[in-house]
């Protein structure tokens, strides 16, 4: 079987053996009613558990949309205008709208960044403004203990209304929803206490309901209140395909469900080899980035096997404490350490460090050798000499699973 998958800006194709029982992940057949701008209109029309916007806002209130930063892929340019056309209508001005990014732990927008967020339109007559972590007010203690700190202008807002995608987070189960306040709006303190419970293994992609993180995270509902979010489900070109608003619980969890019936694929057991590739450009561009799609794989693979990691990191680890913890520690040091001293960043090296713990990693990037070495993964140039070492290694009746697209598809086997 020769399958096609994603290195960089070009693709790789790999050749495996017909008598490899193989099978190829790519999202599932769903049909599509309206997409983009028009999907969100349907959505804002038809809220969940909710009035819709304009029936829950009141003329001379002060609206805060917190929406994601340009890490993350959601077209706020088009969930944007639907949404504000109706809190004009409902008597809103502009100058009582603020449009906050969540900027978690990440960095600083340029003013060139938020008007390619938002657009040319809302940038020049809407308040676009970033996380500032050095004004956020302490709010309360969720029940799990994390201290909330909150950016000022999300809490002195008579209103909060929440943007977001949603994909599988692999360790909050899902984006979306309370997400965007928690870690969105708040401190680094906040995130960390939050992020800490990783390591626990009900914190994993497509969970929810024993997910302490994502628990965590929708707590803070409890000391902060989320008056209306619109969530949206985007294919692989990045298209709007589903959009759901209205209660931050119900309708964020109608959302999931939905990104299961697209992305969430079934297999009959775990293999002995997984193929994945993030799907190239742009995710690949680091292995800060690519991680993503390693963590994905690691349902596929049975303790033991292999997973070929197709990555091109062109750019390198991607991000400074990631690469101080992966070229600094060693895979069993990450898993004990990041349980006592959590620490963004090395929290994603400490993913990887409990992958190398059911399964080997090899690694096709554009990397260095001796630096792949270093940071315990094994090398490869090229991806059809990696898969046939690995056949070599299993067997000649290996079972092998390709995930084309790994960042977006979550395998599972059913119960």
């Amino acid at each position: 079987m020769q399958v096609e998958i994603g290195f960089g800006k070009t693709t790789l194709m790999l050749d495996i053996p017909a008598n490899n029982p193989t099978q190829v992940l790519k999202p599932n057949e769903v049909q599509f009613g309206l997409t983009g701008a028009a999907e969100v209109k349907r959505a804002l029309e038809n809220p969940i558990d909710s009035p819709r916007v304009g029936q829950i806002v009141k003329a001379n209130e002060k609206i805060a949309i917190i929406t994601s930063d340009i890490t993350r892929p959601l077209p706020s340019k088009t969930v944007l205008p639907p949404l504000l056309d109706e809190l004009y209508a409902a008597g809103i001005r502009r100058e009582d709208i603020v449009i906050v990014f969540g900027l978690g732990s990440h960095r600083p927008h340029t003013e060139a960044e938020m008007r390619y967020l938002v657009g040319d339109a809302v940038f020049e007559t809407v308040s676009c403004i970033d996380l500032d972590t050095h004004n956020c007010v302490p709010i309360g203690h969720t029940r799990f203990g994390t201290r909330v700190d909150v950016f000022r202008p999300v809490v002195e807002a008579d209103r909060r209304i929440c943007l977001g995608n949603i994909e599988f987070h692999y360790f909050a189960g899902y984006s979306g929803g309370a997400k965007a306040i928690m870690p969105g709006v708040c401190t680094h303190d906040a995130i960390q206490q939050n992020h800490s419970q990783m390591v626990k293994p009900e914190a994993r992609a497509g969970a929810i309901d024993d997910n302490p993180v994502r628990q965590d995270i929708d707590d803070v509902l409890n000391l902060i209140s989320i008056d209306f979010i619109v969530n949206v489900v985007l294919d692989e070109k990045k298209q709007i395909v589903n959009a759901v608003a209205g209660h931050p619980i119900t309708a964020h969890r109608v959302g999931c469900a939905f990104l299961d019936t697209l992305y969430k694929c079934e297999i009959p057991k775990q293999a002995d080899l997984v193929v994945v590739s993030p799907g190239g450009y742009p995710k690949d561009i680091n292995m800060y980035q690519a991680q993503k799609a390693l963590d994905n794989a690691r349902h596929a693979v049975r303790k033991g096997g292999i997973i070929l990691w197709v990555a091109s990191a062109k750019e390198g680890l991607g991000e400074p404490c990631f690469e101080r913890w992966m070229t600094e520690y060693k895979p069993a040091f990450m898993v004990e350490e990041i349980a006592r001293n959590f620490e963004l960043g090395g929290h994603k090296a400490a993913a990887i460090a409990m992958v190398l713990q059911n399964a080997r990693i090899f690694l096709v990037s554009d990397l260095d050798a001796e630096f792949v070495k270093a940071v315990n993964l094994e090398p490869f140039a090229d991806a059809q000499p990696a898969l046939n070492e690995a056949l070599t290694i299993l067997g000649k009746n290996a079972s092998v699973i390709v995930m084309p697209y790994g960042g977006s598809t979550l395998p599972f086997v059913k119960s």
